[in-house]
């Protein structure tokens, strides 16, 4: 089963050693769930040796008090920690360097809200229809002992992964648990400004390498941009500095679904897919060994960036064909009743 909410006393009686970590390239939802019941922890138990492994925070999200703290990579002593926390991962491998960590460790917990996400840990607790991991852990905290530091990590998490509050997984819950942080004397406008608008000069130009490069395929319902390793080298970017390159091109208008592939080594591409009304783009991920959302997923692939895109698009025009058909019994029965 995977949605299994746990009392966070009964689990982390006699525990000694906890560690924290979150999938690899950290991104807003991820830092926020991760620092945020971070924080939680060392206020409610100070008995309890707490570690958080991420890899590299980027620039923006260091805004959330502690990420100074985080280690991003393994240290040199073997550590064997009582329980191991996974925030926002939906596959063991994703926790990239930590994971031997994870394995190790007398007892794990994934919470998560990825609906490809298996129920991977010893206690699960996934609910693909939440907005963010971070609303998740706000549900498992005593709200009257969230700690203004974790208020902030997880606001900031919840508008990350809700786009500000605009995207279709923002629900009448979501509000209120963001409400509930805010109550906590937050500067939501700040963390709103500096983490998710806020762009550096050279992610401005990285995004407008990208949209000048794009191109609208499948009958225009669809957006396609590349980003090559020679690019980024000349514009000295990090990954880091692609975040949200994909949601800009989801907004063209007419478009229903954007792609957009990052070159991490030559034939090898990071695929980021967002989709508005009708694609399931967590079925296309999954199909090629990657994961995600309905309307947000992603996947490691290999080939050409011309084989990438024609073997996502073959799978959009799948799902493109069994909607018409529907469309078509629907009128058909309808004709019928006439």
């Amino acid at each position: 089963m995977k949605n299994e909410k746990f009392d966070l006393n009964q689990l982390l009686k006699d525990k000694k050693k906890v560690a924290l970590g979150g999938h690899v390239r950290p991104d807003g939802d991820c830092i926020g769930s991760v620092m945020g019941l971070y924080h939680y922890l060392k206020q409610e138990y100070p008995e309890i040796q707490t570690d958080v492994y991420l890899e590299k925070i980027p620039e923006a999200f260091r805004l959330i008090k502690g990420t100074d703290e985080v280690y991003s990579e393994l240290r040199d002593e073997e550590t064997l920690y009582d329980l191991f926390l996974c925030l926002d991962c939906g596959d063991p491998m994703r926790l990239g360097f930590s994971r031997p960590l994870f394995e190790n460790a007398k007892e794990s917990v994934c919470i998560d809200h990825h609906i490809s996400n298996e129920a991977f840990a010893d206690l699960n607790y996934i609910v693909p229809d939440a907005s963010s991991t971070s609303e998740l852990v706000v549900t498992l905290l005593d709200e009257e002992r969230i700690p203004q530091e974790s208020a902030e990590a997880l606001y900031m998490g919840i508008v990350h992964d809700t786009g500000v509050f605009r995207y279709s997984c923002t629900s009448p819950e979501t509000m209120e648990n963001a409400a509930k942080l805010m109550r906590k004397g937050i500067n939501g406008n700040e963390i709103i400004e500096k983490t998710f608008y806020e762009k550096t000069y050279v992610q401005n130009q990285i995004l407008g390498r990208a949209l000048l490069e794009s191109m609208l395929i499948m009958d225009r319902k669809c957006i396609v941009s590349v980003i090559r390793k020679n690019s980024m080298e000349f514009f000295h970017a990090e990954p880091s500095d692609l975040e949200g390159i994909v949601s800009v091109l989801r907004q063209t208008k007419g478009v229903e679904v954007a792609i957009f592939l990052h070159e991490i080594e030559p034939h090898k591409y990071k695929v980021s897919m967002r989709s508005k009304d009708l694609i399931d783009v967590s079925v296309i991920a999954k199909h090629f060994g990657g994961g995600g959302h309905v309307r947000a997923a992603g996947v490691t692939m290999a080939g050409s960036a011309h084989d990438v895109i024609n073997n996502i698009t073959e799978q959009i025009a799948r799902q493109f064909e069994v909607l018409e058909q529907k469309e078509k019994n629907s009128m058909v029965q309808e004709f019928g009743k006439e």
